[in-house]
């Protein structure tokens, strides 16, 4: 297991590289969209996207699926519908109505990831944004051999929600008004 330091050194690096989300609209609605290039073969980035038990490491609600076109099930209160399953290439499903999928490409030795999350309501989407940026960097600790803890990932959340917020052009107050509720259940 690496150490904290080895585990905040991997992730300066990470951090670095990381690309901040564009906010799109795709048929009418707004959609969170983010682009990485992975140093990883494109059926390893597949393993940490849709294997159940690499999932509970990064994601923030792991999901015990196959994943199978047409897969429906309970899940935290919503229901999830499997849409598109291409291994290793397209992984496609709604949860709680909003659409979300992977795509993933080889490119110059590694994979390139997209991620996109169509939502509906733009006044969240910098809250949003913060959140799967987490999450996506907590995947990037996975795929290098490390584990990033919820505490460890969620550390600098405020500053990345004002730069999202500010980015997008949205009132921050909904997303401070999230990080003062979760601090207080910290406390």
């Amino acid at each position: 297991m690496k150490s904290r330091e080895g585990r905040l050194s991997i992730g300066r690096h990470l951090e670095e590289a990381m690309t901040y989300a564009t906010l799109e609209t795709i048929d009418g609605r707004p959609a969170l969209r983010f682009e990485h290039m992975l140093a990883y073969p494109v059926e390893r980035v597949w393993q940490a996207v849709s294997a159940p038990a690499e999932l509970e490491r990064w994601m923030p609600s792991a999901v015990d699926w196959t994943p199978a076109e047409g897969e429906t099930f309970e899940a935290y209160g919503a229901t999830l519908d499997v849409l598109e399953v291409d291994a290793p290439h397209r992984l496609a499903w709604t949860y709680a109505g909003q659409p979300h999928s992977f795509d993933l490409a080889a490119r110059d030795g590694g994979c390139r990831l997209v991620f996109t999350h169509v939502t509906d309501d733009r006044s969240l989407a910098a809250q949003t944004a913060t959140g799967w940026h987490t999450y996506l960097k907590r995947l990037e600790h996975l795929l290098a051999g490390g584990y990033l803890s919820e505490e460890e990932a969620h550390q600098g959340w405020e500053e990345t929600h004002e730069r999202y917020a500010e980015r997008f052009g949205i009132d921050p107050a909904p997303g401070r008004r999230f990080a003062e509720t979760l601090r207080a259940g910290q406390e």
